[in-house]
């Protein structure tokens, strides 16, 4: 298949994922999209995922997008994201929190390399429990808020930390908050961090139940309100402990915020855009019943406090004031993100893209070929499609990579 087969646009048929943390309404208060059965919809997918593959309509026939770009990659990708990557190297989408996700760390590209090769050699099939690597790749991820959106992202600064234990004054762990006063820098939280997620028994048994007592009689600040909910979704872990650990923060509609490897993060409630490298590796540090490897999350957490002034992306402005594109810039080649106000835009690709109607009919034209998208569709444009017309009745996400 050449440039010349493939349409300039490409409707997508997006597959849901329906994870037990998901929202049972969202997608359908947001987007009108049904949920007959009444099961949580946790994400929609957008992408050439294996685990989840958007499907498209070429020449009559319904295939998975991953066929369509293995049949004509230069033409769906690029040249040089066909040799950079070898594959989409992005997956997009919405994400739809209604309890919390577990605390989660992405290794670095060198880690997940090592790592992955390291278990297959070790013979760990690729779907145990126990199996930390997925793929050899990095998954950074950003996050753009739809509604209220709350999180957890990074370490606070060491002396916010201390003062919120010590505020709790929690006697089974005393001695490890007297350490972290003592030895306030990266190997010292390392160390804090580590105790915390090894404490058992009746040591973790009455942290747990102080810092409880405590929350409940605090429920007018959002890091004690924050515990209590969490408390009732997993009772007795010790992610419990989190909040006081991480910057808790609540981005609001059209706020975004990047998350780089090796930082702890989690996502607490709340429906947002999510783009990130085409990865499935996670390391996880609580708030979850899964496998928790802590020396190998220890070995890719950088424990170094995120300044506050790091935990939004603040947008690029381009275009008259009032009516901008906005473009969220990452350090990262793998994807970019930008959306769109509402009017007539002329954009051309570099790369493949995934187009997502945010709140308006969308058409997408280029010489006699037009594609209309309703609130909550998406397109994929190949990158052979060159120059083209955004006509938007309101804002449009626009996901795409770097080479």
């Amino acid at each position: 298949m050449s440039s010349r087969d493939l349409p300039s646009f490409l409707l997508m048929q997006n597959p849901i994922q329906g994870y037990d943390w998901g929202s049972h309404d969202s997608l359908t208060t947001l987007f009108g999209i049904p949920n007959p059965t009444g099961k949580p919809q946790a994400e929609l997918w957008m992408g050439a995922h294996p685990n989840g593959c958007s499907k498209v309509t070429l020449v009559g026939s319904t295939q998975k997008l991953s066929a369509v770009i293995d049949t004509a990659p230069i033409a769906a990708l690029g040249e040089a994201t066909v040799t950079r990557f070898g594959s989409l190297p992005f997956l997009f989408k919405v994400l739809c929190a209604e309890k919390a996700l577990s605390i989660q760390v992405h290794p670095s590209k060198a880690q997940a390399e090592a790592g992955f090769a390291k278990e297959e050699a070790a013979g760990i099939p690729i779907k145990a429990g126990n199996r930390n690597y997925k793929d050899p790749n990095h998954k950074p991820e950003l996050v753009f808020a739809l509604t209220p959106y709350q999180a957890m992202n990074g370490f606070r600064a060491i002396p916010a930390i201390l003062a919120l234990f010590e505020r709790v004054k929690l006697a089974a762990i005393a001695d490890l908050v007297t350490a972290l006063a003592a030895s306030q820098n990266e190997v010292g939280l390392q160390h804090f961090f580590h105790q915390l997620l090894i404490l058992q028994g009746a040591r973790k048994e009455d942290a747990l139940a102080g810092l409880l007592a405590y929350a409940a009689a605090h429920q007018d600040e959002e890091t004690f309100a924050l515990i209590t909910s969490l408390a009732a979704q997993y009772p007795g872990d010790v992610g419990l402990f989190s909040p006081l650990l991480l910057n808790v923060v609540t981005l609001q509609p059209g706020q975004a915020m990047f998350l780089d490897a090796c930082t702890p993060h989690a996502y607490v409630r709340g429906t947002g855009l999510e783009i990130m490298a085409n990865s499935d590796n996670v390391l996880r540090a609580g708030l979850t019943p899964k496998y928790i490897d802590v020396a190998e999350l220890l070995d890719c957490t950088r424990c170094l406090p995120k300044p506050d002034d790091q935990i939004l992306l603040a947008p690029r402005h381009e275009g008259m004031t009032g009516n901008t594109v906005q473009h969220f810039d990452v350090p990262v080649p793998d994807f970019t993100f930008s959306v769109y106000p509402a009017g007539e835009h002329g954009l051309t690709t570099t790369s493949a893209e995934i187009l997502f109607a945010i709140d308006g009919t969308v058409t997408l034209k280029q010489g006699d070929e037009t594609l209309r998208l309703e609130k909550g569709q998406s397109a994929f444009v190949p990158a052979a499609t060159g120059h083209y017309q955004l006509l938007a009745e309101g804002r449009v996400a626009r996901a795409g990579n770097r080479c």
